[in-house]
């Protein structure tokens, strides 16, 4: 097979390159083509990867609509993150809480230090409900009620967030204790429950300032997809590490 670099010069070409165990990170591979490529073992963690009309073709495949249905059986509930109507989101909710509540469990009978541990550079168990804490704060508190200071300091902001260059000093120097986080996380949740007990299908309708975007709106439908997208896709992360720190003997080894 006979391969010519790219005649565009922003698009790299890689012919006869080994990569193996290179490590993309918040790196854009959209559109990227391969050929002849041997990919023992890759792994591919995308959480846009679902989003829109996305396609990824492996031999000529669509493999998108296999692995959601495949993310859905894993995860009871998840499915329903895209409900449309007050029920629907209700019933969304509630699936959401008791997936996150036994995930809390399995947590709390770990080793100690489990919650601190991070695995190959991601947050901890810890740090990723600080984080879901900031993303209620950022898509219920901030822009669908519109309150001027939103923000908990024990939230966990991601690196998109800093890079908007927006005010950091809310956010705490030093990590809250765990006992603090949970507390906080649980206040956050029982938010977005009493907020959907009340909901109606004109205020799903209605419309808010992107808290990232000003210069665009989004409907608090959208807002609260968001949300549970968070929720199902943090969730995803955190059972994973919590896997591969058991995988070790559940020796909770700060990197």
């Amino acid at each position: 097979m006979v391969m010519t670099p790219s005649e565009d010069p922003k698009v790299e070409t890689f012919i006869d390159k080994n990569l193996r165990g290179a490590r993309f990170v918040s790196s854009d591979l959209s559109g990227a083509v391969m050929r002849g490529v041997v990919l023992e073992g890759v792994e591919i963690e995308s959480p846009w990867l679902l989003e829109g009309d996305n396609v990824l073709r492996v031999n000529g495949v669509d493999v998108l609509p296999f692995i959601d249905a495949e993310l859905n059986r894993r995860f009871p509930g998840r499915a329903e993150r895209a409900a449309t109507d007050p029920d629907g989101l209700r019933s969304a909710w509630t699936a959401l809480e008791h997936t996150w509540a036994a995930t809390l469990e399995r947590v709390a009978a770990m080793p100690a230090g489990t919650v601190d541990v991070s695995v190959d550079g991601e947050w901890s168990f810890a740090q990723t409900l600080r984080h879901l804490v900031m993303a209620t704060d950022t898509w219920l508190r901030k822009a669908v009620l519109e309150i001027d200071q939103p923000y908990h300091p024990a939230g966990q902001p991601d690196d998109s967030y800093e890079a908007d260059g927006k005010d950091m000093s809310v956010f705490a120097d030093s990590a809250p204790s765990y006992a603090e986080v949970l507390e906080v996380r649980a206040g956050r949740v029982a938010m977005v429950r009493d907020f959907l007990a009340t909901v109606t299908p004109d205020q799903l309708a209605e419309t808010r300032t992107n808290p990232h975007s000003p210069e665009y709106s989004d409907t608090v439908l959208s807002c609260l997809h968001t949300i549970l997208e968070e929720g199902w896709e943090h969730h995803r992360y955190a059972v994973r590490d919590l896997d591969a720190i058991e995988a070790r003997g559940g020796r909770p080894l700060v990197e």
